[in-house]
């Protein structure tokens, strides 16, 4: 794979998740309260000022001197210090919404506190102690506003089977089987239970539904990629060679390890008791996911597929005219691929075809030139004129930036297979469905031409395993040149 740097998957990286992750909602948190620092100046000229001049309070009283930015960083740095002291920066969310918003009211008022001491021991009697007090009563409520509203888009996603996390519970006890029922009930835990694996030495009788029995430990590795694991929770207790054993090889796969707490004392002697739902657990391995590249690359999705959208609309109602006027059938052909970790979504392009396509693909099967599951002819009688025109210069595609813009895809990623693809992947085959699918791809700029299953597969797996940002950034501008030559197919 010339010309693409390709780094080690398990480099070492200099933030690790709970760090970053922190930051990212203290940066939040500090937005937030700049606003609520806004408000409260609004409130008090169109409010407080009217009064004071109406009533005749005593100079200062109401509407002294505007919060020095030397106070309102203080009253930032305490709120911040005082809510990482209560946990609700933590990588996992905490159990209740009402738990959190306690929370965030306490730490507010102690910033506020902490705010009115600074001022009290420097002896400033000239700032508005109405501005305070309205900064503190904004604060509150915007950021309880925040929270509630951020958890309830969050259980929305979770309700619709989005952002949900994949997990397997490894044992068969009564224990796994009221762990494994707690999460199928409880949807807002933002977990899909994908079965039972059996633990090592396992001398219990099975307490699970034999068909949720997905296997042993030692195959681990299958199930992770055949079911997208994201998390192993240990509910039976396992020698502790065998754990040290799945920690290691859960680290390669870059699947999260939690336990029942109490299993496993001299590996957790210093690791926080976190809740799964009511149960509570301890973390013995968890991934460190490129949380800022990750949000720099949906940011970037959304940005450029806005523009292209506003920039190609013309073009995109001239297409559709054109091939609404070419050949009977509907302007877009709508078909279901699968996307990350084995979602199904409908996939939008401007139909290239006949209206009959895939009865007539049965036909066409032994003038595949394509090795392996893909399937691809030159001069296919089924692709229109107009078709051939818009294949060539990728204009087909263009309504999924729609798709893009929605979130099932992304400007650069694997391209999305249908069902029937899937279904014939080898286990290797994957681990291309581990990221979003999308427009543009290594295949796209360095290989189109090649009819190479595996080297298709090889590109789309090298991308997922030394995926970065700026790999993005180079994959856009080549797809840029490839478009422009008119090299598409």
């Amino acid at each position: 794979m010339t010309g693409w740097p390709v780094q080690s998957p398990r480099r070492s990286r200099i933030f690790g998740q709970s760090i970053v992750t922190s930051m990212l909602m203290m940066l939040n948190d500090t937005l937030v309260i700049l606003l609520a620092f806004a408000v409260a100046l609004l409130l008090r000229a169109i409010v407080f000022d009217k009064i004071d001049h109406v009533v005749g309070l005593a100079p200062h009283a109401l509407i002294g001197a505007p919060l020095h930015v030397g106070y309102l960083a203080w009253f930032v740095l305490s709120y911040l210090l005082v809510s990482n002291r209560y946990g609700l920066y933590s990588s996992i969310p905490l159990t209740t919404g009402w738990h959190e918003i306690r929370l965030t009211v306490q730490a507010s008022l102690n910033a506020g506190l902490l705010l009115c001491g600074a001022l009290y021991l420097v002896g400033d009697l000239y700032v508005s102690r109405v501005l305070v007090l309205l900064l503190i009563a904004s604060t509150i409520t915007l950021l309880c506003a925040r929270r509630i509203i951020w958890r309830r888009s969050r259980f929305r996603q979770f309700e619709r089977g989005l952002e949900t996390r994949n997990v397997v519970i490894l044992g068969t006890n009564h224990l796994s089987s009221a762990l494994g029922q707690h999460i199928e009930k409880d949807y807002r835990l933002g977990y899909k239970l994908r079965g039972y694996v059996v633990a090592p030495d396992c001398v219990n009788s099975f307490e699970v539904p034999g068909q949720q029995i997905l296997g042993g430990i030692e195959a681990i590795r299958q199930l992770t990629r055949q079911h997208f694991i994201d998390e192993i929770v240990i509910a039976e207790p396992c020698p502790t060679e065998s754990v040290i054993q799945l920690v290691e090889e859960a680290r390669e796969l870059e699947v999260d390890i939690r336990s029942i707490s109490g299993y496993y004392g001299e590996l957790t002697a210093d690791t926080p008791i976190e809740y799964l739902g009511i149960f509570p657990v301890v973390s013995l391995h968890r991934r460190d996911p490129r949380t800022v590249a990750l949000v720099l690359k949906r940011g970037l999705d959304i940005l450029l597929s806005l523009m292209a959208l506003a920039a190609v609309f013309p073009i995109m109602l001239a297409i559709a005219l054109a091939v609404r006027l070419e050949s009977e059938g509907p302007i877009f052909y709508v078909s279901e691929r699968i996307g990350k970790r084995g979602r199904v979504f409908p996939c939008f392009k401007f139909r290239t075809m006949v209206k009959n396509a895939e009865q007539l693909k049965k036909d066409l099967a032994a003038q595949n030139e394509r090795d392996g599951i893909l399937f691809k002819m030159t001069n296919d009688p089924r692709i229109t004129r107009m078709g051939r025109l818009l294949r060539k210069y990728s204009l087909d595609e263009l309504p999924q930036f729609f798709n893009v813009l929605r979130g099932e895809m992304s400007m650069v990623g694997p391209r999305p297979p249908i069902a029937s693809e899937v279904a014939k992947y080898e286990l290797e085959h994957f681990r291309r469905l581990e990221v979003l699918p999308g427009l543009t791809g290594l295949w796209q700029v360095q290989a189109r031409g090649d009819a190479s299953f595996a080297k298709y597969i090889a590109l789309d797996t090298a991308y997922v395993e030394n995926w970065s940002f700026w790999m993005d950034l180079k994959i856009l501008v080549r797809t840029a040149e490839v478009v422009f030559r008119g090299t598409g197919s």
